[in-house]
């Protein structure tokens, strides 16, 4: 359980369930983690639960759309520990402001750029800046981004929120082959539906709400093309989050991992 051993990690956008599973995972692995969100109070509590746990955290106030505060945030850690081991961004969208759910011809212009502002905006912003402390402390760390297997299947009434997890793959690899000079590592956790979180399943009943539809009837589409009779779960990405920024995954680079426990309808 000591794979990263005393290595530094920042987590964005850490109020979130993803973003949380990822941290607790990190540090359960002996990684020093750094855990950040906009509402620091929150980000306070997860630490804490870290500790409490055994681990090492520290919480941090930062806007993941906000340079100027996540440069000087990553500043703050590698002048704390003279290195930066491993980014990870867990950002989301509200699903009514991306506009999934609704046609293509009726979404606006503003709910289609959500989600590529939002989502991929901020991994870009995250792991530009993360970059560039790499480069100059000399750390061989792993960029790991995160986005949903929406970009590559074919969804109907998602054009935004597709596009935006179509554009972080891209990027991924665009800074797997710009970054790996320098030994840093761009990899992204593509993932299914995690049945569990609240986000999931806030968007099952008001999708069947919209549709006219029983809850359970929506609900299966998020699972009729598994290949396996269990989904994916937090814990296991966070586990899975913990394996790729270790040494042992070292092999992924570049890599978009699907983390769906396998689907038909996924490319």
């Amino acid at each position: 359980m000591n794979t990263l051993k005393d290595k530094v990690a920042v987590v964005f956008a850490a109020s979130g369930e993803v973003a949380g599973a990822v941290a607790r995972a990190f540090a359960q692995h002996g990684a020093i983690v750094y855990v950040t969100a906009r509402d620091l109070d929150v980000a306070r509590a997860l630490a804490e639960e870290i500790v409490a746990g055994g681990g090492r955290a520290e919480a941090g106030k930062v806007d993941a759309l906000n340079e100027p505060e996540i440069d000087a945030y990553l500043k703050k850690v590698v002048a704390d520990n003279g290195k930066l081991d491993m980014v990870f961004n867990g950002i989301g969208s509200y699903y009514k402001d991306a506009g999934s759910g609704t046609p293509t011809t009726m979404a606006t212009f503003e709910q289609f750029m959500n989600p590529l502002q939002r989502i991929c905006g901020s991994q870009f912003l995250t792991s530009r800046v993360a970059a560039r402390y790499m480069i100059e402390s000399g750390s061989a760390g792993t960029i790991l981004l995160f986005n949903a297997s929406m970009a590559k299947t074919k969804t109907p009434n998602m054009a935004g929120f597709a596009a935006a997890c179509a554009a972080i793959e891209g990027l991924t690899r665009v800074m797997a082959a710009e970054f790996g000079k320098h030994g840093i590592k761009s990899i992204c956790i593509c993932s299914g539906a995690l049945m569990e979180t609240q986000k999931i399943q806030g968007m099952i009943s008001d999708f069947s709400a919209l549709a006219g539809i029983p809850r359970e009837e929506m609900a299966l589409n998020y699972t009729r093309f598994d290949l396996l009779e269990s989904g994916p779960t937090l814990k296991q990405l966070g586990e899975t989050a913990a394996f790729l920024v270790s040494e042992n995954g070292v092999a992924f680079n570049s890599h978009i991992v699907d983390f769906d426990c396998g689907k038909i309808n996924v490319l």
